[in-house]
């Protein structure tokens, strides 16, 4: 019953926080105005500049902001115990991140649709706007190469979720055609759409399961001499190989076509699974006598190589509380596609109060959901066993969570297992409302993992904008094709995905995530700080901002301080790709601290200069 208490008592403070703070800070500090002309009808241009009906900008936002940071990190946090990662995804969420992705989104608008890179050449300086765009790069490598990475482990793990993942792509294009060309309904579409999702979902889960360390593909067929940790490796190469030539395609097609009708079924999808978790939450205790915590509320017990709960649970989970990315969706392409002012609450501020709603879903799914049993996979079948100990009892309550958090040391639990934590103790949730498990785990694997590829394709695109201005800005007029620019960032996303772990590909999550999770909030410091300077510009109040800034700027810096020592003195020898990218990135946004701390006091009320009728350079990359 306690987890019940949980789900419905955050839920209720999000709606509570939604209807007041939310409204206070679109009325009385922002001052959202119905009637102001947005960019996306100002410069419509059929690709990215689109106005679009909100339901289907907030589908298009909250996949996008989601992916699978609200799962991956509350995923791995729940390590230090369910209470620490509770408390900072509802307070982080209310308080920081809605006002962070409000505050951002409103700033875009409000300046034709530029990124917060370009938005902080007025409200700071020119120098900041480099800065900040070479900030931008660094983060959204880390982000291309991350997300790719996650769902090539759910591919790799998973069989069953491959087919329905890739074959939602025909899927939303032909939804995308009927809505903007045919003039369908994009509801009545969208459930239709979803309905044939789980179709698909039971065909791959059933009967077209698609494994690569399995024939045909021959990965790990007998006598090929690779071990089943290798054969898993490659199979984590080669699906990250296809994820980054599909996210260049994606990226670089009419955001009608592809990326705004897959974000509307996702979401779609998301809402539904939402709802049969909740379900499972209410009707399990009812049928087989409760669904309660397995985890520690606080682990005293962590292992030796642990990082400490401070200040590393603040940078672990970034989204579902706090995360920079969603200032590069909110200014990058939502931007673009709201059309009407009057809706930036809903999308700015009511997108991130559901992710955190996905976060406290994730952290009882971890915690309580993963007590009720853990899951083998037969590769070739797509069926899944319930694991069992030496006696052949299945492995439930705290042995199970132990099985995923409690054995070996933090540096070695691996990518794998936290995906896993989620998607098997979610499915147990689907079981209390009658899924069976093998679909349940499908369902759930495929919510993962398109929840990822919205994140991927969007970054990519983000990507792209942000090495066109890059280009514009250093003299390089050739990064204005837009290929060109996807190639780049498809390119350095994919190197650093590459990087492996104690056990190869695939293991090198855990090294990695650090790396995202410290350059996001440091990146969310940086837009707060942006944030800040516009809201002085215009008389506007900035007291409640105060907090959030010095929290995503300190923590995160703490953390890469911590992390720096720790690849420095890393068995082997210094690590050397983590270390320039987070010791560039601390050096670039302490100097754009610097920046702006010298120009604070004589900014308020000083308007900046007008925007130039000229159209920002990233228009010229479509």
């Amino acid at each position: 019953m306690s987890t019940l208490l949980v789900a419905v008592g955050t839920f209720v403070a999000y709606l509570l926080a939604y209807h007041t703070y939310g409204r206070w800070l679109s009325r009385k500090v922002f001052q959202l105005d119905p009637q102001r002309t947005c960019p996306s009808v100002e410069l419509e241009d059929g690709r990215d500049y689109v106005p679009t009906r909100r339901s289907i900008v907030f589908g298009h936002h909250f996949t996008s902001i989601a992916g699978t940071g609200p799962i991956v990190g509350p995923a791995i946090a729940v390590f230090w115990g369910w209470l620490p990662a509770l408390i900072w995804v509802l307070v982080g969420s209310i308080f920081i991140g809605a006002v962070h992705d409000f505050g951002a989104l409103v700033i875009s608008l409000r300046n034709r649709g530029q990124t917060i890179g370009d938005v902080a050449a007025r409200m700071i300086n020119p120098r900041a706007r480099i800065l900040f765009l070479v900030i931008l790069f660094l983060a959204l490598t880390v982000v291309i190469g991350i997300f790719g990475l996650v769902i090539a482990v759910i591919f790799a793990t998973y069989p069953g979720s491959v087919f329905p993942v890739w074959i939602q792509i025909p899927i939303a294009v032909t939804v995308g055609w009927l809505v903007y060309r045919r003039g369908g309904s994009p509801l009545v579409l969208g459930v239709i759409a979803l309905l044939v999702m789980y179709v698909t979902i039971a065909i791959g889960v059933y009967v077209l399961p698609i494994s690569l360390t399995a024939a045909p593909f021959h990965l790990a067929a007998s006598g090929s001499g690779l071990s089943g940790a290798a054969a898993y490796g490659n199979a984590v190469v080669a699906w990250t190989i296809a994820l980054l030539v599909y996210c260049f395609i994606a990226s670089v097609l009419p955001v009608w076509t592809l990326l705004q009708p897959r974000d509307f079924i996702n979401s779609q999808q998301l809402l539904v699974a939402l709802v049969l978790l909740f379900a499972g939450l209410l009707i399990t205790p009812l049928l087989s006598g409760g669904l309660e915590f397995v985890a520690p509320m606080v682990n005293s017990n962590p292992p030796a190589d642990a990082p400490p709960i401070w200040p590393f649970l603040f940078i672990t989970i970034a989204c579902g509380a706090i995360s920079g990315f969603h200032c590069l969706v909110s200014s990058g392409t939502t931007s673009k596609q709201l059309r009407s002012e009057g809706d930036a609450q809903f999308v700015g501020y009511g997108s991130m109060l559901l992710e955190g709603g996905l976060a406290v879903i994730v952290i009882l799914a971890c915690t309580a959901g993963i007590g009720r049993g853990i899951y083998t996979v037969d590769a070739a079948s797509g069926g899944y066993t319930a694991l069992v100990d030496s006696a052949g009892v299945p492995i439930t309550g705290v042995a199970a969570w132990e099985e995923y958090y409690g054995a070996g040391t933090w540096a070695g639990m691996g990518l794998r297992k936290k995906i896993g934590g989620f998607v098997e103790g979610g499915a147990n949730m689907l079981g209390g409302v009658g899924v069976p498990i093998t679909l349940g785990i499908g369902v759930m694997a495929v919510l993962v993992a398109c929840f990822a590829a919205t994140t991927l394709d969007t970054a990519t695109r983000l990507q792209r904008y942000v090495i066109t201005e890059l280009g514009e800005a250093v003299g390089l007029r050739a990064l204005r094709n837009r290929y060109l620019a996807t190639t780049v960032a498809v390119v350095s996303g994919g190197a650093i995905a590459m990087i492996s772990g104690p056990a190869g590909p695939g293991s090198g999550g855990l090294i990695l995530w650090p790396i995202f999770g410290a350059t996001n909030q440091l990146l969310a410091g940086l837009s707060f700080i942006v944030i800040a300077f516009y809201l002085l510009r215009h008389g506007r109040p900035v007291w409640f901002l105060v907090l959030p800034l010095l929290l995503m700027l300190v923590l995160p810096n703490w953390a890469m301080v911590l992390n720096l020592r720790s690849w420095w003195q890393a068995d082997g020898g210094p690590q050397w790709v983590l270390i320039a990218f987070g010791g560039t990135v601390m050096l670039l946004q302490i100097w754009m601290v610097v920046e702006a701390a010298v120009l604070w006091r004589g900014v308020r009320g000083v308007l900046p200069a007008s925007l130039s009728e000229q159209v920002s350079t990233y228009q010229v990359s479509k």
